[in-house]
């Protein structure tokens, strides 16, 4: 098998069928879903592993499994950490990972919970798996004169596959912040050493600072306050003219945002067009990647969503007011075709490909 995230044929196969064939009837994972839920939709979870050889494995362990249920409208409530070290491993990298862990909780408003340790021939450097879990919260309700169960967004839990709702040909795809902001921390501060021999330092140290950017709890905030005023009824022209009625999310991360946009595709069914000079890209995350000939479309992209809506220039407006620069790359469309544009060349959209940053680390 490839290294890194395992190929949607294989999960398909291997995976996702025998759950349907066990759990018949009872939905709780999907291709293109950020987390997975109980059969009453009520606890949520999602699981991060970081096999990338980086110093701080467990602090975007964390981050990035806290983020696949905050882009869903979940605040987590607890993240735990497994944690597998080499038998040459030092106590001080334990002590490393678990700070890390902790700042990164800070970071997402959740707990350190612990976790599991263990030291193992198995592996030669440390291997970090963080899950996330929340909860629902209720509301009362108009309508039925009672409580209703909702997610942190506000949204009524009768959505197909966790909080987001299933997206839907017609509409608007958006990109939040830059895409591969991840991948370019990670080499920024793994390969420094070999970066300075083209770059100046403050540009290598600017860029590592790209962790900075991976919280996404304030984009999440916009698109919640803009669902929930349609879910109360405080704004009748809201769900027309944002489409938060119809809003679905998706955290970008392994496989970067070609992987994202396959997955949505995927999930609403449909194809898609997107301009790929209209994805949001840093000048640091050009030049790092062509000084490591990889893709920065296929780099691992966490601190970005993906959404579809049915407006996506008036969703950028709402977080450009937020100090979140995002930008409408393109729509889905009825059909298969996936087609990225650049210029006048059009090519399909692949499935997704092993990430990039395994090239490097």
């Amino acid at each position: 098998m490839r290294i890194g995230k395992i190929t949607e044929n294989a999960l398909k196969r291997s995976v996702l069928k025998q759950i349907r064939t066990e759990y018949k009837g009872i939905e709780s994972a999907a291709v293109g879903s950020d987390c997975a839920f109980s059969n009453d939709k009520r606890a949520f979870s999602a699981i991060c592993p970081v096999t990338a050889d980086i110093s701080n494995p467990g602090f975007y362990a964390v981050i990035k499994a806290a983020n696949s249920l905050i882009a869903q409208g979940i605040q987590p409530d607890h993240v735990t950490l497994s944690i597998l070290l080499p038998a040459d491993a030092e106590e001080k990298t334990l002590k490393t990972i678990v700070g890390d862990a902790i700042e990164a909780a800070r970071i997402c408003e959740t707990t350190y919970a612990g976790g599991h340790t263990e030291v193992t021939e198995a592996v030669n450097r440390a291997i970090v798996t963080a899950t996330a879990v929340g909860y629902e919260r209720t509301v009362a309700s108009k309508e039925e004169g009672s409580e209703a169960v909702v997610g942190k967004a506000g949204k009524k839990a009768d959505l197909e596959h966790g909080v987001s709702p299933k997206p839907r040909a017609g509409q608007d795809l958006v990109i939040t912040k830059w895409i591969a902001l991840e991948g370019t921390a990670m080499l920024a501060k793994e390969k420094k050493s070999e970066l300075v021999t083209r770059y100046p330092a403050p540009f290598i140290d600017g860029a590592a600072d790209f962790r900075d950017f991976l919280d996404v709890r304030k984009e999440a905030q916009v698109i919640a306050q803009l669902t929930e005023k349609v879910t109360r009824g405080q704004d009748l022209d809201a769900d027309t003219a944002t489409g938060t009625g119809g809003i679905s999310v998706h955290d970008l991360s392994s496989g970067g945002v070609y992987a994202a946009l396959w997955e949505m595709a995927e999930r609403a069914g449909c194809g898609l067009r997107v301009d790929l000079k209209s994805i949001p890209v840093k000048q640091e995350t050009i030049e790092i990647c062509e000084f490591f000939e990889v893709n920065p479309y296929q780099l691992i992209s966490g601190g970005s969503l993906l959404i579809a809506c049915d407006d996506g220039e008036r969703l950028v407006e709402s977080l450009e007011e937020a100090g979140i620069h995002a930008a409408v790359i393109g729509s889905l469309k009825e059909g298969k075709d996936r087609i990225i544009v650049n210029d006048d060349e059009e090519r399909f959209l692949e499935l997704p490909q092993a990430d990039e940053i395994h090239k490097v680390l």
